[in-house]
C-alpha cells in the first residue's frame, strides 16, 4: 500500500514539474518528463510493484536468489578449473579423438599407392663401406644433406 502511494506521488509530483518546463516552452523537455514520470504510475497499475513488494518479503523468494547465486558461483568456478586445465570441452575431445586414431596401426589410413599387398616393407640398402655401427649416424647424416647442412 505504501508503496503504490509513493508511486502515484512520484507520478504526480513528474506531470507537475512537466507542466512547468512546458510553460517555458521547453516542449521535448516536458514531453520527455511526462513520459518518465508517468512509468511509476503504470508499474502500480499493472502490478508489477505489487509483485515486487511480496518478492522483497519472501523468504522463499530469497531463498531461490541464494540458489541461483549458487548456480552461477558454480557455473563460473568449473569455468575457472576448465580454462586452468588446457582447453575447452570442444579440444579435450579432439584429443580424445586423435589419440584413438593414434591407437590404430599408423599404416591403415595411409593410402596405397600400388596394388594391394600385405608384404613385409623393403629394406633400404646400405651404403656400401660403412659398418652396423655407422647406420645410426647416416640417418642423421642423410637428414643433414637433405636440408643442406
Amino acid at each position: 500500500m505504501i508503496a503504490e502511494t509513493v508511486c502515484s506521488a512520484v507520478a504526480v509530483a513528474g506531470l507537475g514539474i512537466a507542466a512547468v518546463t512546458a510553460y517555458r516552452k521547453r516542449f521535448l523537455a516536458a514531453a520527455r518528463l511526462a513520459a518518465y514520470s508517468l512509468v511509476p504510475l503504470g508499474l502500480v497499475m499493472t502490478g508489477a510493484v505489487q509483485w515486487v513488494v511480496d518478492t522483497a518479503f519472501s523468504p522463499t523468494a530469497w531463498a531461490g536468489f541464494a540458489v541461483l547465486g549458487a548456480a552461477w558461483l558454480l557455473f563460473m568456478v568449473t569455468r575457472a578449473v576448465e580454462r586452468r586445465s588446457g582447453g575447452t570441452r570442444k579440444e579435450r575431445r579432439a584429443a580424445a579423438r586423435a589419440e584413438r586414431r593414434e591407437a590404430v596401426a599408423p599404416d591403415a589410413s595411409a593410402p596405397s599407392l600400388g596394388p594391394a599387398t600385405r608384404s613385409a616393407p623393403v629394406a633400404q640398402p646400405k651404403p656400401k663401406g660403412q659398418s652396423g655401427a655407422g647406420d645410426d649416424f647416416s640417418d642423421i647424416e642423410a637428414i643433414l644433406k637433405k636440408h643442406g647442412i
